[in-house]
């Protein structure tokens, strides 16, 4: 999963999305240094990440790209394509449009800019003037995005040409990620449960 998943998994409360949308620049324990609400959005970030690169489905969505020239960027890719999906179906996930969503979204990560990781705080603006998170709603969308990480990895990646496998398999890859995401929903959930009892 990636942003718009994590973020979405979080529900509604933004200390938590706040903490599950920088958990990837929070190492060990040093997440105890936040906020309740934000700790529980670092821990919940862990946790789906665990889970969806264990799950079966997923594993099978990812092997699609194995053997390609992708290497160990795969799962990365995958993520992204999953996002590319709950946003191009957002209606069947949330009441507000995904414009509005997104819009709410870069408020609170704005407000809260200065009480994040250093490296947070430089992502934040390119997403923010890129609106990533809408642009996963498109092929054309997506392919930017992945163009942009494999330009940070100086062409390693190849992800520039993943979009190519979106296409090519694109209803394979669509039925997994629904067929994965209703679960991933339900142990998000409960997870969130747990962590703010």
């Amino acid at each position: 999963m990636n942003f718009l998943a994590h973020i979405y998994l979080s529900g509604e409360d933004p200390e938590v999305q706040l903490g599950n949308f920088m958990a990837d620049a929070v190492k060990g324990k040093t997440y105890r240094n936040f906020k309740p609400k934000v700790q529980s959005g670092i821990l919940l970030h862990r946790f789906i990440d665990s889970y969806t690169d264990a799950h079966p489905i997923f594993r099978q969505s990812t092997s699609r790209l194995h053997g390609k020239q992708f290497g160990h960027y795969s799962g990365v890719i995958m993520d992204l394509f999953y996002d590319h999906f709950l946003a191009a179906n957002w209606s069947e996930f949330h009441p507000k449009p995904l414009e509005v969503y997104a819009s709410e979204f870069y408020q609170v990560i704005s407000q809260y800019k200065e009480t994040t990781p250093e490296r947070t705080q430089h992502l934040i603006p390119y997403m923010i003037s890129q609106n990533w998170l809408l642009q996963y709603q498109s092929i054309k969308g997506l392919n930017n995005i992945l163009g942009q990480m494999n330009r940070r990895t100086k062409g390693r990646s190849n992800m520039d040409q993943a979009a190519v496998e979106l296409q090519m398999h694109y209803p394979l890859f669509e039925q997994e990620f629904y067929d994965f995401f209703k679960i991933l929903q339900k142990e998000a959930s409960a997870e969130l449960n747990r962590l703010t009892v």
